[in-house]
């Protein structure tokens, strides 16, 4: 605060209206609302999986594709909403943008329970997608606002729980209800579950965006003091051109993505894996119910060994995240002990080469027709290597850029749904064609290609910062 000079700054360093200065219990609570909502949209991602046969029967259509595009199309909206909602809520806060995103989720859950066709279904549940997708790309935002560097490891695993464990949660389900009581009302569910966490968001949600905090202190100030000079402490020179900031804001995600490596090649490495995950989702059921006879009840039980990789990977790296930079920042001493992004990239060097690993084993057990078990076991380095590298990648892009961590989030998020979209319409094709032990083979040898992606960015990726830097 320089009211002398017309700036309107935080009070001092311990301000209690500043988010960082939060209690551990407000702010927990504020990113469990979030995280809440994190974990039914991509829930809902997935949950319709094992039921496309069913439904395409009761509604007389025979597409192949538009069975895969009824499940992936989800993504589409997945991976166009945050290029709205990310700079949006750098605009004009994370609560209203996250809100509001939830509403159009919830509508179009009923929609598609609704739905009369299977173009209508994918329709609906592209839209459901786009409102879905606010919680995802705003929480990278929640998370740079309430947390400091060496705590936003144990706060990234924990919000990046949901969009993780969410998708693999789903089919189990999703298989049970659409046996048990009908492809529509898994859509209801959602609907319902939904409905009371927007209600539940929107009556305890804070605002948590210091920007938006600072401009709205400074509104207020403008009106008490009689001033109307002053300027927030955020406020660049182009801010009063209100077209032009909104306009710049918009195309921070863009931005990032073109003009920045890091956010570009971290961005196709987790979309190479999230895509693969996806490409998983949709015919790991197919390959059960195929090579093991097993019924659409039990086959979504074939994704319990991804799930315990995801919470096996999940605890590894909350436990070891934060320690290992710690540790890295004593060691720091070209720079005096103090934290640089790259440190975040440690832990990921280390589970990396889980992702070739477990493909190998997955697609070469089936293959050979081993027991049921061996595949499902095999399944499980996939998992755990996944969420490390994601929450690690994606903490290194908020630590990167915290100003703009959701357009960053933003800028991943659109790489690695589109990838979830379209690279499972290759999955049948190509099984069909290489079998499952080459087909999953040609998966692990691009996981294995990517390997280097975050051991170069921590050997060159502050030079590359200070290059590019946008």
């Amino acid at each position: 605060m320089d009211l002398d000079n017309g700036i309107v700054g935080w009070e001092s360093q311990d301000d209690p209206a500043n988010p960082r200065n939060y209690s551990q219990a407000q702010k927990w609570f504020l990113l469990s609302l979030v995280s809440s909502i994190t974990l039914v949209s991509p829930f809902s991602s997935s949950v319709f999986a094992p039921a496309v046969s069913r439904t395409q029967q009761e509604l007389g259509d025979t597409s192949s594709l538009r069975g895969s595009l009824a499940v992936t199309s989800y993504l589409f909206g997945y991976g166009t909403g945050p290029l709205l909602f990310s700079p949006l809520s750098e605009m004009h806060g994370r609560r209203i943008i996250l809100s509001a995103a939830n509403v159009i989720f919830v509508l179009f859950q009923v929609a598609c329970a609704l739905a009369p066709s299977m173009s209508a279904l994918i329709a609906f549940r592209t839209l459901a997608g786009i409102g879905g997708s606010a919680g995802l790309t705003t929480g990278g935002g929640v998370v740079a606002d309430l947390f400091s560097a060496e705590e936003r490891g144990i706060a990234m695993s924990v919000f990046t729980l949901g969009p993780l464990f969410g998708p693999v949660l789903g089919p189990i389900c999703g298989g049970f209800v659409a046996e048990r009581a009908g492809w529509r009302w898994e859509f209801w569910i959602l609907a319902i579950s939904g409905g009371l966490l927007t209600a539940f968001v929107a009556m305890f949600n804070k605002e948590t965006n210091p920007v938006v905090l600072m401009r709205w202190k400074t509104e207020r100030l403008r009106k008490e003091l009689q001033n109307p000079d002053l300027k927030s402490c955020y406020e660049t020179s182009n801010s009063s051109d209100s077209k032009r900031s909104m306009l710049y804001n918009l195309l921070a995600p863009f931005r990032l993505l073109l003009f920045s490596p890091a956010v570009s090649l971290i961005s196709v490495y987790i979309a190479t894996i999230y895509g693969s995950l996806y490409l998983l989702f949709t015919t790991v059921t197919d390959v059960f119910r195929d090579a093991y006879s097993w019924s659409t009840e039990l086959s979504g039980l074939s994704y319990i060994g991804l799930g315990l990789g995801f919470l096996t990977g999940q605890a590894a790296f909350a436990l070891l995240g934060d320690r290992i930079i710690q540790h890295l920042k004593r060691r720091n001493t070209r720079n005096h002990g103090h934290f640089e992004p790259e440190m975040r990239l440690a832990i990921c060097m280390l589970f990396a080469p889980l992702i070739p690993i477990s493909f190998f084993w997955y697609g070469w057990s089936v293959q050979s027709h081993t027991h049921w078990i061996v595949p499902i076991i095999g399944l499980f380095p996939f998992a755990v290597g996944a969420v490390v590298i994601f929450s690690s990648l994606q903490t290194y892009i908020v630590d990167s850029y915290t100003r703009r961590a959701a357009s960053g989030i933003a800028a991943i998020t659109v790489l690695r749904s589109f990838a979830g979209a379209l690279l499972p319409l290759a999955g049948p094709p190509m099984y069909k064609a290489l079998g499952y032990g080459w087909g999953n083979s040609l998966l692990g040898f691009l996981g294995l290609g990517m390997v280097p992606v975050p051991v170069g960015f921590y050997l060159f990726g502050a030079r590359l910062r200070g290059r590019f830097s946008v």
